[in-house]
């Protein structure tokens, strides 16, 4: 049943009324108000395919994983008290060295602050945060050491490490450029929307090389090829008997 022949029949049931005008004639007519909202309404139901689908509203096209170079940070807080790390900084720092291991093969920097409270606890224990990065896998010839300025004699100025390396990641989440009801209006998702999925599925990548090709085939088992297929057989054999 078309469309046309789905308003005419619910014309034909819309009660009626007399018009103030036509009241002496005694003429009846419809709510032609309500039929035409009625076939609004159906018209709106149409939907075409082809002009919806091309909408360019892809999150994956607005919030992309890429493989680029990122600087990775790892600030261990150290107190004007302290005259060795803990056990938990320790193990963090070494947790950092394995990462590195994996991800790069530049040199790790390690900051030292200057002009804190705590500057000179920092330069005493610089010996042992480089002790748990070569535990950790980093090349003593690989570590780098600076200084940089604090904030002032308030400031609790951390030991940074940091090294460079490539990562997948996305753009900063967060945007909010438009209204966010004029785009639900629309039938169009949000700027923001997805972009956290995206942010997720990018720190969970191991090798952001994967992203770019595969990798190198290993040589075939022939051994466990072999048995593979003496247990297909086997199996075949058994179902046909």
């Amino acid at each position: 049943m078309t469309d046309a022949h789905i308003q005419h029949r619910f014309l034909e049931r819309l009660p009626t009324m007399r018009s103030p005008q036509l009241s002496g004639a005694g003429r009846p007519f419809r709510l032609l108000a309500l039929g035409a909202l009625v076939g609004a309404a159906l018209a709106g139901c149409a939907r075409d395919n082809t002009t919806t689908g091309s909408l360019p509203d892809d999150y994956r096209t607005r919030h992309p994983i890429v493989v680029a170079e990122a600087e990775q940070v790892l600030d261990v807080p150290i107190s004007s008290g302290d005259r060795r790390l803990t056990q938990g900084a320790r193990e963090v720092i070494r947790g950092f060295a394995q990462a590195y291991k994996s991800a790069s093969a530049g040199v790790v920097q390690i900051m030292l602050p200057s002009g804190s409270p705590n500057a000179a606890a920092a330069d005493y224990m610089r010996r042992e945060i480089r002790t748990a990065l070569v535990t950790g896998g980093v090349p003593a010839n690989r570590l780098v050491e600076m200084h940089y300025q604090a904030g002032g004699p308030d400031d609790a100025a951390p030991v940074r490490l940091r090294y460079t390396a490539i990562t997948a990641q996305t753009g900063p989440c967060g945007k909010w450029p438009s209204d966010l009801v004029v785009n639900t209006m629309e039938n169009k998702n949000y700027e923001n929307f997805g972009c956290a999925s995206q942010a997720n599925l990018a720190a969970q990548i191991a090798n952001p090389m994967d992203l770019l090709g595969p990798r190198e085939m290993s040589p075939i088992d022939a051994t466990q090829r072999g048995e593979v297929i003496k247990d297909y057989r086997g199996i075949a054999t058994d179902a046909a008997n």
